[in-house]
């Protein structure tokens, strides 16, 4: 006591106070940085350093310097005294602050948490957030038949075309539905243009002089006008159905190509048809495939493309500003739908030669004098449309992120092309977002809902926002999964997805039950590749994530036991004709479709390293390879004249192996990390991310060619596209261009050793061997 009472005291008598100084050094990001306080009272001129300026020295008694002198008790000293005990403690407070900031963002191993908006915990650490177990049983508790079946109910209509007013309402439900479950939501709005009938019109065909047929079907982006010409049936309109034609010397030039629907889109129909100079198309739904009234009306486009097609490469804001401009997918001939009666009277009527054993349906191919008139009537018109999107953030990577998304439009009640989809969308981000807020689920990436409109005009709705965002999603955005028309039947089961996705897929079918039965084991029956995957269609939503963005996509569906579902694009997609086609289990069925979303979207944003197997493209360019490697020694053979003799796929072979020694070092690197490590962890991502991107062709135009990727794309700069382009050239085909084909395989083997080269890593890693 005595002693802090003479301590008290000296303060206030005024005792000499010294120069007091103090060092605090703090490691900040690895550097070491110094923070020095001096504190004086009353104090004098700071002595220069050595003396110099005009500084006079203090000192005491005994000759030595001091800073400041006896402190008499005043009232000014007091404050003085005040103020400094003050500073002292806000200088303490910033120096905590600082400390803990420093260590909520340091890459530890142990999780530490922040609070981000609306009081939701974020995790910054590295840990492991919720066992794999825990969070299927989650998703499996919250997504059940029995909440899909009141939203079905609830978002199902009889009409809701793409910028009408039942369109926006659906809309505005959909965002109502995202805000309620507490994501941060928005809309996109995009000015299109699309080709409808004219109201109280039709689009005519009169065959053999007989009557006029007035059709109310169309197709959108076909070309306008009236031509005459004699009908030929192609079959499918496939490639190969059109050179079993040419064989047999058939003249198509001005032909009106009479095909069915089916296999392949209306879109590469009519293109297929233009290149034999065809100078019209008219599409039936034949019986053997669709088994419908003769008086159904079919709808669709033929747009070789996705988008707006007035808008080919860049987004339709109604701010931007562009030259007038059209995509180089719009079809230059007729094309029109009709309906089965109509085909009837035509096909039963045909004469000509002989159709093919192995081509189903009528008898005769048509000949010269069956001829027929089709008139084109419609009007191009501009439409409002909205893009409404949800999203759960992520807790590590929130900036990374994948992409949900469902059509909302359709020609008629489309319950099967939209409703199911729709409602699967808006119950899989209710479920996941409860999981998130009440059960302690941490998604380390965020996950994007997405609800598009004119999805029936050629997927305009997604590949504009696409468009819109180009550069910023195809760095951030590694995954889509399209839930259109994922109910359609009850016995089988297909994918469609990227090489990147198929492991990812095969897994999540041994995990999901459907009715108790494990989804591989009742339809893949240990066969994954034949009896699961297909091939994505142009006319998929998921294609231009796919192809145009860079962005591995999967597309998937419940369907009917080896047949199509037989309502699409017609008025007749009604809950009633889906139930029917279900055995009156859609909602049981939709469950397992959104679990099985669920499933893979989960997986993706929980672990700490994305499950997409770059190895799986391996096997895709490696038989492309093999399959350009035998042609080229057969066209050196057959047409040495064509190509220089030194020519060899050596180059591609060796991008192929540079490829196939990226994929393995990358496998090592990710045995050798510590996967604790947040940025290793993203760092090895990153490279993952990049590989389906790596794949598009930088040397052709997204307005010329848009679907740019050199395995999954079409236009010439496809490996597909090298394959056929080297039969062309065997036959020596007046349309083979051995120059073009040079040019091309050049750029196609650049870009996979690009990919490969990205793949690496560092650009100290690469292989240089090509």
């Amino acid at each position: 006591m005595e002693q802090a009472r003479s301590t008290i005291s000296k303060i206030f008598n005024g005792e000499p106070h010294t120069y007091t100084r103090f060092n605090l050094t703090q490691n900040m990001e690895g550097d070491t940085s110094q923070v020095e306080m001096k504190l004086s009272s009353d104090v004098d001129e700071e002595v220069g350093e050595n003396g110099v300026g005009d500084h006079r020295h203090h000192h005491n008694s005994n000759g030595r310097p001091y800073m400041v002198q006896k402190l008499q008790r005043t009232p000014r000293n007091l404050c003085y005294m005040v103020c400094g005990v003050l500073l002292i403690f806000i200088i303490g407070l910033l120096i905590g602050y600082m400390i803990n900031t420093k260590k909520e963002v340091a890459p530890v191993c142990a999780s530490s948490v922040s609070v981000v908006n609306d009081d939701v915990p974020h995790e910054t650490g590295a840990a492991p957030l919720m066992d794999w177990d825990d969070v299927k049983k989650l998703l499996t508790d919250k997504f059940s038949a029995a909440k899909l079946e009141k939203v079905l109910s609830e978002f199902s209509q009889s009409s809701h075309r793409a910028g009408s007013p039942q369109d926006e309402s659906l809309a505005n439900r959909v965002l109502q539905k995202f805000k309620v479950n507490g994501m941060k939501t928005w809309t996109d709005e995009h000015f299109i243009k699309v080709h409808d009938l004219p109201a109280g019109s039709c689009n005519e065909i009169i065959f053999k002089n007989t009557s006029t047929e007035c059709t109310k079907g169309f197709l959108s982006y076909s070309s306008n006008g009236s031509v005459k010409g004699a009908v030929l049936y192609a079959h499918y309109g496939e490639d190969n159905d059109f050179q079993v034609l040419l064989d047999k010397n058939i003249n198509m030039s001005g032909r009106v190509m009479l095909i069915r629907a089916g296999k392949i889109s209306f879109a590469e129909k009519v293109a297929n048809a233009a290149r034999m100079n065809a100078s019209a198309v008219l599409i039936y739904l034949d019986p053997s495939d669709y088994n419908i009234r003769e008086n159904i009306e079919l709808y669709g486009h033929v747009h070789m493309g996705s988008g707006d097609p007035y808008t080919p490469g860049f987004p339709s804001f109604n701010h931007t500003q562009f030259p007038p401009a059209e995509s180089s997918g719009l079809p230059k001939i007729l094309a029109q739908t009709i309906t089965l009666g109509m085909a009837k009277k035509i096909l039963n009527q045909l004469s000509g030669p002989k159709r093919p054993d192995n081509w189903e349906g009528f008898s005769k191919l048509g000949d010269e004098t069956d001829m027929v008139t089709v008139e084109v009537k419609n009007v191009l018109t501009e439409k409002r449309i909205h893009n409404v999107f949800g999203v759960i953030k992520g807790f590590v990577d929130p900036d990374r992120y994948m992409v949900i998304g469902a059509q909302r439009d359709a020609w008629g009640p489309g319950y099967a092309a939209s409703t199911v989809g729709t409602s699967i969308l808006v119950e899989l981000a209710r479920s996941i977002s409860d999981m998130v807020k009440n059960e302690g689920f941490k998604p380390r990436r965020s996950i994007v809902f997405a609800s598009w409109s004119a999805g029936e005009y050629g997927s305009i709705g997604a590949t504009e926002w696409l468009e819109g965002y180009l550069s910023s999603l195809s760095m951030k955005a590694f995954s889509y999964i399209n839930l259109d028309g994922v109910v359609t039947g009850l016995n089988g089961f297909k994918v469609a997805a990227s090489p990147l996705m198929h492991t990812l897929i095969e897994n999540a079918l041994k995990e999901v039950k459907n009715k108790d039965v494990i989804l591989y084991k009742q339809f893949a029956k240990d066969n994954f590749e034949t009896n699961i995957l297909e091939p994505m269609r142009v006319d998929s939503a998921a294609y231009p994530f796919l192809a145009f963005s860079g962005i591995p996509s999967m597309s998937f569906r419940f369907s009917p036991d080896n047949s199509n579902y037989k309502y699409f694009g017609t008025m007749e997609d009604t809950a009633e004709n889906l139930n029917a086609a279900t055995s009156s289990q859609v909602p049981q069925l939709a469950e397992t479709a959104g679990r099985f979303a669920g499933h893979i979207a989960l997986r993706l944003v929980h672990d700490h390293l994305l499950q997409l197997d770059v190895m799986k493209y391996y096997k895709v360019v490696r038989s492309y390879v093999t399959k350009i490697n035998g042609r080229v020694k057969e066209v050196l053979q057959m047409q040495p004249q064509l190509l220089p003799k030194s020519l060899t796929v050596q180059w591609l072979i060796s991008a192929t192996g540079s490829y196939s020694r990226a994929a393995q070092s990358l496998q090592n690197d990710i045995q050798n990390s510590d996967l604790e490590d947040i940025e290793m962890c993203r760092l090895i991502n990153d490279r993952i991310m990049a590989v389906e991107r790596n794949f598009l062709s930088h040397y052709v135009s997204p307005k010329q060619s848009p679907f740019r990727h050199i395995l999954l794309g079409s236009g010439p700069h496809t490996l597909k596209a090298l394959t056929k382009h080297l039969d062309a050239l065997k036959t020596n085909n007046p349309e083979a261009n051995a120059e073009l084909f040079l040019n091309e395989f050049a750029l196609a083997t650049w870009t996979i050793q690009g990919c490969a080269n990205s793949l690496a890593g560092d650009i100290w890693s690469l292989d240089n061997e090509i």
